[in-house]
Protein backbone atom coordinates (compact mmCIF):
# COMPACT_ATOMS: atom_id res chain seq x y z
CA UNK A 1 0.00 0.00 0.00
CA UNK A 2 1.49 3.36 -0.96
CA UNK A 3 1.53 6.33 1.38
CA UNK A 4 -1.21 7.96 -0.72
CA UNK A 5 -3.44 4.96 0.06
CA UNK A 6 -2.56 4.77 3.74
CA UNK A 7 -5.56 4.55 6.09
CA UNK A 8 -3.96 7.35 8.13
CA UNK A 9 -4.40 9.75 5.16
CA UNK A 10 -7.59 11.73 5.96
CA UNK A 11 -7.98 12.58 2.26
CA UNK A 12 -8.15 8.89 1.28
CA UNK A 13 -9.58 6.79 4.14
CA UNK A 14 -9.53 2.99 3.94
CA UNK A 15 -13.10 1.84 3.30
CA UNK A 16 -12.57 -1.91 3.53
CA UNK A 17 -12.60 -3.90 6.73
CA UNK A 18 -12.92 -7.53 7.73
CA UNK A 19 -15.55 -8.77 10.15
CA UNK A 20 -15.05 -12.19 11.67
CA UNK A 21 -18.57 -13.56 12.01
CA UNK A 22 -17.46 -16.34 14.34
CA UNK A 23 -16.84 -13.68 16.98
CA UNK A 24 -20.51 -12.66 16.70
CA UNK A 25 -21.93 -16.19 17.15
CA UNK A 26 -23.62 -16.53 20.49
CA UNK A 27 -22.46 -19.48 22.53
CA UNK A 28 -25.34 -20.93 24.50
CA UNK A 29 -24.71 -21.84 28.09
CA UNK A 30 -25.15 -25.56 28.71
CA UNK A 31 -28.65 -26.24 30.01
CA UNK A 32 -29.43 -28.87 32.59
CA UNK A 33 -31.49 -31.76 31.15
CA UNK A 34 -34.44 -30.86 33.39
CA UNK A 35 -34.56 -27.39 31.83
CA UNK A 36 -34.37 -28.84 28.30
CA UNK A 37 -37.27 -31.20 29.01
CA UNK A 38 -39.31 -28.29 30.42
CA UNK A 39 -38.99 -26.58 27.01
CA UNK A 40 -40.71 -29.55 25.34
CA UNK A 41 -44.47 -29.65 24.95
CA UNK A 42 -46.38 -32.45 26.65
CA UNK A 43 -46.72 -34.20 23.28
CA UNK A 44 -42.98 -33.87 22.55
CA UNK A 45 -42.12 -35.32 25.98
CA UNK A 46 -44.40 -38.26 25.27
CA UNK A 47 -42.81 -38.85 21.84
CA UNK A 48 -39.29 -38.73 23.33
CA UNK A 49 -40.23 -41.14 26.12
CA UNK A 50 -41.54 -43.62 23.51
CA UNK A 51 -38.41 -43.57 21.30
CA UNK A 52 -37.24 -47.11 20.58
CA UNK A 53 -33.83 -48.21 21.80
CA UNK A 54 -31.01 -47.42 19.30
CA UNK A 55 -32.95 -44.53 17.81
CA UNK A 56 -32.68 -40.80 18.28
CA UNK A 57 -34.58 -37.65 17.48
CA UNK A 58 -33.76 -34.04 16.70
CA UNK A 59 -36.41 -31.56 17.84
CA UNK A 60 -36.48 -27.85 17.06
CA UNK A 61 -37.43 -26.42 20.47
CA UNK A 62 -36.75 -22.76 19.58
CA UNK A 63 -36.32 -20.65 16.47
CA UNK A 64 -37.37 -21.33 12.87
CA UNK A 65 -39.55 -24.42 12.36
CA UNK A 66 -40.15 -24.76 16.12
CA UNK A 67 -41.79 -28.09 16.86
CA UNK A 68 -40.29 -29.96 13.90
CA UNK A 69 -39.19 -33.47 14.82
CA UNK A 70 -36.76 -35.68 12.91
CA UNK A 71 -36.46 -39.38 13.75
CA UNK A 72 -33.00 -40.92 13.38
CA UNK A 73 -32.90 -44.70 13.30
CA UNK A 74 -30.71 -45.52 10.29
CA UNK A 75 -27.00 -46.25 10.30
CA UNK A 76 -26.50 -42.89 8.52
CA UNK A 77 -28.77 -39.86 8.06
CA UNK A 78 -27.84 -36.91 5.83
CA UNK A 79 -28.96 -33.38 6.74
CA UNK A 80 -29.05 -30.76 4.03
CA UNK A 81 -30.81 -28.44 1.63
CA UNK A 82 -31.03 -31.15 -1.05
CA UNK A 83 -34.66 -32.37 -1.17
CA UNK A 84 -33.27 -35.93 -1.32
CA UNK A 85 -31.69 -35.51 2.16
CA UNK A 86 -33.22 -37.65 4.90
CA UNK A 87 -33.50 -34.46 6.99
CA UNK A 88 -34.41 -31.65 4.59
CA UNK A 89 -33.55 -28.19 5.97
CA UNK A 90 -34.78 -25.67 3.42
CA UNK A 91 -32.69 -22.53 3.79
CA UNK A 92 -29.74 -20.93 1.96
CA UNK A 93 -27.65 -21.12 5.16
CA UNK A 94 -27.64 -24.92 4.77
CA UNK A 95 -25.43 -26.68 2.22
CA UNK A 96 -27.02 -29.27 -0.09
CA UNK A 97 -25.27 -32.08 1.80
CA UNK A 98 -24.38 -30.27 5.01
CA UNK A 99 -23.76 -32.97 7.63
CA UNK A 100 -24.41 -36.58 8.44
CA UNK A 101 -25.45 -38.26 11.66
CA UNK A 102 -24.18 -41.80 11.93
CA UNK A 103 -24.29 -44.68 14.39
CA UNK A 104 -21.02 -45.53 16.14
CA UNK A 105 -19.96 -48.96 17.46
CA UNK A 106 -21.54 -48.38 20.89
CA UNK A 107 -24.96 -47.73 19.31
CA UNK A 108 -24.74 -44.00 20.03
CA UNK A 109 -24.79 -41.38 17.28
CA UNK A 110 -22.23 -38.83 16.12
CA UNK A 111 -22.37 -35.93 13.67
CA UNK A 112 -19.86 -35.16 10.93
CA UNK A 113 -19.75 -32.01 8.83
CA UNK A 114 -19.60 -32.78 5.10
CA UNK A 115 -17.48 -29.79 4.11
CA UNK A 116 -20.36 -27.33 4.42
CA UNK A 117 -19.82 -23.64 3.79
CA UNK A 118 -21.23 -22.46 7.14
CA UNK A 119 -20.05 -25.36 9.28
CA UNK A 120 -21.83 -27.56 11.81
CA UNK A 121 -22.01 -26.72 15.51
CA UNK A 122 -22.68 -28.69 18.68
CA UNK A 123 -23.46 -26.55 21.72
CA UNK A 124 -22.07 -23.48 19.94
CA UNK A 125 -18.72 -25.07 19.05
CA UNK A 126 -17.72 -25.74 15.45
CA UNK A 127 -17.24 -29.46 14.85
CA UNK A 128 -16.00 -31.66 12.03
CA UNK A 129 -16.91 -34.88 13.85
CA UNK A 130 -18.46 -35.17 17.31
CA UNK A 131 -20.33 -37.75 19.37
CA UNK A 132 -23.80 -36.57 20.43
CA UNK A 133 -25.33 -36.82 23.91
CA UNK A 134 -28.86 -36.14 25.12
CA UNK A 135 -29.57 -32.42 25.28
CA UNK A 136 -26.89 -31.34 22.77
CA UNK A 137 -27.90 -28.43 20.58
CA UNK A 138 -26.98 -29.07 16.96
CA UNK A 139 -26.85 -26.01 14.71
CA UNK A 140 -27.03 -26.44 10.95
CA UNK A 141 -27.30 -23.05 9.25
CA UNK A 142 -30.06 -21.15 11.04
CA UNK A 143 -31.63 -24.36 12.39
CA UNK A 144 -31.06 -25.23 16.06
CA UNK A 145 -32.08 -28.76 16.90
CA UNK A 146 -31.91 -30.55 20.25
CA UNK A 147 -30.77 -34.17 20.35
CA UNK A 148 -32.60 -36.94 22.24
CA UNK A 149 -32.12 -40.72 22.29
CA UNK A 150 -34.28 -43.77 22.92
CA UNK A 151 -32.34 -44.77 26.05
CA UNK A 152 -34.71 -43.80 28.82
CA UNK A 153 -35.09 -40.02 28.42
CA UNK A 154 -38.42 -39.82 30.22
Amino acid sequence: MSEAQSPQDPQNPELTSTIHLSALRSVPRPRPLEEIFELLSTQEREVVSQLPRNSAMLIVIAGPNKGSRFLINDVETVLGRDPESEIFLDDVTVSRKHARIYRVATGDYAIADLGSLNGSYVNGTSVTDSRLTVGDEVQIGKFRLTYFTGKGNA
